[in-house]
């Protein structure tokens, strides 16, 4: 077990479960490996805290619980980042923002793509979308 001094505190990880970005993220291409943070209260949002940088962390979530439209298929290179085949798993997530005013938008344009067998994950940019990178909840 390891640890690291993050803003939710001194938090003790096995590095045998990161979840693991080999190219990183979008403006953040050192910061690799990361822990899911449990989630203490219940609800669709979760945080990603990165091991390389303790004062780095993300909320996440599925944004298939507020957009039911939002389906993304891996394409061929990007299964290969993540190390599945076609019938394995993998589910986009998206980037939660939330600004002062309590509006919260997900980045829906560049989803992270996430493979629970190999505990890799991408952020791939959406090309020719109609999904925004700040896309309000819907009321």
């Amino acid at each position: 077990m390891k640890t690291i001094e993050t803003r939710f505190g001194e938090i003790e990880y096995d590095p045998q479960h990161l979840l693991h970005f080999p190219a990183g993220l979008i403006g953040f291409p050192n910061l690799r490996d990361f822990i899911v943070m449990p989630n203490k209260k219940k609800g669709p949002l979760f945080w990603i805290q990165s091991v390389d940088d303790g004062d780095i962390a993300f909320v996440l979530t599925d944004p298939t619980n507020f957009f039911l439209n939002y389906k993304i298929v891996p394409e061929e290179s990007e299964k290969a980042l993540l190390q599945i085949d076609r019938e394995d798993e993998c589910y986009a997530l998206s980037v939660v923002t939330v600004p002062p005013d309590k509006n919260i938008t997900l980045n829906l344009a560049a989803p992270i793509l996430f493979s629970p067998k190999s505990n890799r994950a991408i952020q791939v940019i959406l090309e020719n979308t109609e999904f925004q990178t700040k896309a309000p909840l819907p009321k």
